[in-house]
């Protein structure tokens, strides 16, 4: 790989305009990314990780209760937003995405749900997503996560790794090792002859599969899934213990 091709993204898309379906009632009044564990939103979790791994700008999409979010952005000062307005049509994760692309410049850039958290171990996430990166051959570098070690998750994991972190789909029926975290390195031109509209980014993701250019890396922290009442509970008993161990100490 080049130095040429090695790139650290400064910009992001923050996906937060979800309905957060699963996690009623509490989303009937609140967006899910304004949700609080340990006492910050998990939108603000998200931009704080991207602030620490050296992200300047990011784009954050709202649908659900938009003005919520809005309001709240207004008092970040450590990073330019740019809000992606999808109130009229909820575009999903790839719409959304290819929605902020004028937004964002040529490079690749860290896409975020905010609806996950995440803690780093010894190397930041992101930074090791940076370090991974190699533009020659990657449309897309996921950051994985252990399906059974995963705080708040009761799916069957989504990908298996080759011993070059090449991805493959999780077989039909069967559990797979890895779980997506919803954290990853997009380039611009993995959304090109995407549709239009609505649509996943799984549509990028097969695509990519099938020109061998999926890459991961499995997250070495803790990771939790807040989709739901329970997972946002566990997400909250850990953090509530983490940090009354370090008051203790």
């Amino acid at each position: 790989m080049t130095s040429e091709a090695k790139k650290i993204p400064k910009q992001a898309m923050v996906l937060a305009a979800g309905l957060g379906l699963r996690m009623r009632p509490i989303t009937d009044k609140t967006p899910k990314p304004m949700v609080k564990v340990a006492n910050r939103t998990l939108l603000d979790h998200a931009l704080d990780r991207l602030v620490a791994a050296g992200v300047t700008k990011a784009v954050v999409n709202i649908h659900h209760l938009a003005d919520q979010i809005a309001d709240h952005l207004k008092f970040r000062r450590d990073i330019e937003i740019v809000i992606s307005d999808e109130t009229d049509l909820l575009l999903e994760t790839g719409g959304g995405v290819k929605k902020a692309l004028p937004d964002l410049d040529s490079d690749p850039f860290y896409v975020v749900n905010s609806d996950v958290l995440w803690l780093n171990s010894n190397t930041d996430a992101l930074q090791r997503l940076a370090d991974l990166w190699d533009d020659d051959k990657m449309d897309a570098l996921l950051l994985l996560h252990s399906t059974v070690e995963a705080y708040g998750y009761r799916g069957r994991g989504d990908f298996l790794v080759d011993p070059l972190g090449k991805l493959a789909r999780r077989p039909e029926r069967e559990i797979s090792p890895y779980v997506f975290t919803g954290v990853e390195i997009v380039h611009p031109r993995a959304m090109k002859d995407t549709p239009d509209g609505p649509f996943s980014l799984n549509v990028v993701f097969d695509r990519a599969i099938e020109q061998e250019r999926l890459y991961g890396i499995v997250h070495d922290g803790e990771w939790f899934d807040i989709g739901t009442p329970d997972g946002l509970n566990q997400a909250e008993a850990f953090m509530n213990q983490k940090f009354s161990g370090r008051r203790r100490r």
